[in-house]
């Protein structure tokens, strides 16, 4: 690109999109819109904006799905709890990779994870009389902060940037005390920051979640993916770190989508603690006639949300965790690209002068994975993100994602050649350029 894209064009691109703040656009939206400015550029732009896996599908689970068409799934129902083999291998990864024991009964395969948020959010916000609220340490997905809108239950936020460590714990009380949360929802390492917290932090927030019994929902989408650790070996420490630890009071769930690179299937299951699974809520039974919250997940929640979980992706995932856990695949590995990506990508934005916006783990610089943020000087969020637009970069606004600060979220996925990063830095330097405007 040698000429940015005029404001004007990109004013009347977001018109037609009805989009009046492009740092308020959703993540479909912003591509969208950039899908728009590529026709009129002619010339493809640096998508930075949405997360899909740029690694290829785990050819494990592609193999055994075909089989699985093959005998003739594709005619016939899933179980709705679950094929036994997918949540026994399920069982065994979790033992292997974060090192906690959950039987096969509570592990349960959802349409992706977000079908599993989605349900657990709804259901942890009917257990009981006066806890009708979901909290968000944020920043986070923007997809899971829509989810509570669109079912109408109330939500509250706050930006994890300045609550680290021991004043984690006295923001958590601010929220818990008032006695109307239901669950707290997070992402360990977090979309879009790529913080990753600490085992103080874990235990602080099980301590809490245990003191005014409430429900923590732990989003793993990126697994064993802070590379500063090594924790590609199964049943060997150091293991991915987990509220689990601390609490009865969990569900994690793990997506296929970035482990293995399975997008596509939208396959994922939810693990509930052996005591969450089984414990019963008068409030459940008298809504619906059974009272166990794992019963009332599997029966109720995705009975009339889907009828159940791709009955071939199921065999496809089972496969995958099972030569995890076998060390026959070494999906740790295939997923250190994304770090080798991050650590390239990030020193071309800040030769340009741009600056990382969430730095540090407590005292350790951030790690190199699948996300990062970034800002420049003072800029706001509108106005960096039509910046961006006007020189081909795509993008989204942290804003977006529940954080108080200016900034981008950079997904790495999509830079996968030479050419896609010195295509990033010929319109950085465009960017820059436009200071002199």
């Amino acid at each position: 690109m040698k000429q940015p894209i005029s404001q004007q064009v990109i004013q009347d691109i977001l018109d037609q999109h009805d989009i009046a703040d492009i740092s308020k656009a959703t993540i479909r939206q912003s591509v969208a819109v950039g899908a728009a400015l590529e026709k009129i550029a002619g010339e493809p732009f640096v998508h930075l904006e949405i997360g899909v896996p740029g690694i290829e599908a785990c050819p494990i689970g592609i193999d055994a799905q075909k089989e699985a068409l093959d005998r003739g799934v594709a005619s016939v129902y899933p179980v709705i709890s679950g094929l036994p083999e997918l949540k026994q291998n399920a069982s065994q990864f979790v033992k292997a990779f974060i090192d906690i024991d959950v039987p096969a009964q509570c592990i349960v395969p959802t349409v992706g994870s977000m079908q599993g948020s989605f349900n657990l959010i709804l259901e942890c916000s009917q257990l009981q009389p006066g806890k009708d609220t979901i909290l968000y340490i944020c920043p986070g997905f923007p997809a899971h902060g829509r989810q509570p809108d669109v079912l109408g239950i109330k939500n509250v936020i706050f930006d994890i940037y300045e609550y680290r460590a021991g004043r984690l714990r006295e923001k958590l009380e601010e929220f818990m005390s008032k006695g109307n949360i239901a669950a707290i929802l997070y992402s360990n390492p977090n979309n879009p920051a790529w913080i990753c917290l600490t085992e103080e932090e874990l235990q602080i927030i099980g301590e809490c979640a245990n003191k005014y019994d409430v429900i923590v929902l732990e989003d793993m989408a990126y697994l064993c993916m802070d590379f500063r650790k090594d924790m590609s070996r199964p049943f060997e420490p150091p293991f991915q770190p987990t509220v689990a630890r601390y609490t009865d009071n969990y569900v994690i769930t793990l997506s296929a989508s970035k482990i293995f690179s399975y997008a596509g299937e939208r396959i994922a299951v939810a693990v509930i603690s052996d005591k969450l699974y089984h414990r019963e809520y008068p409030e459940l039974r008298r809504r619906y006639g059974i009272g166990g919250f794992g019963d009332n997940y599997i029966l109720t929640y995705l009975y009339v949300a889907s009828s159940g979980t791709s009955h071939s992706a199921q065999y496809a995932l089972a496969a995958m965790f099972k030569a995890a856990v076998e060390g026959r695949y070494n999906f740790v590995g295939e997923l250190r690209e994304y770090g080798r990506r991050s650590e390239r990508s990030r020193d071309i934005f800040e030769k340009h002068g741009f600056h990382l916006v969430y730095d540090k783990d407590m005292d350790q610089t951030i790690g190199d994975g699948f996300f990062y943020t970034v800002g420049y000087g003072n800029l706001d969020n509108n106005s960096l993100m039509v910046r961006l637009m006007r020189c081909g970069i795509n993008a989204i606004a942290l804003n977006t994602t529940g954080s108080g600060q200016s900034g981008i979220r950079v997904c790495v996925s999509r830079l996968l050649t030479d050419e896609d990063f010195q295509a990033l830095d010929e319109r950085l330097q465009l960017f820059v350029e436009l200071d002199k405007e």
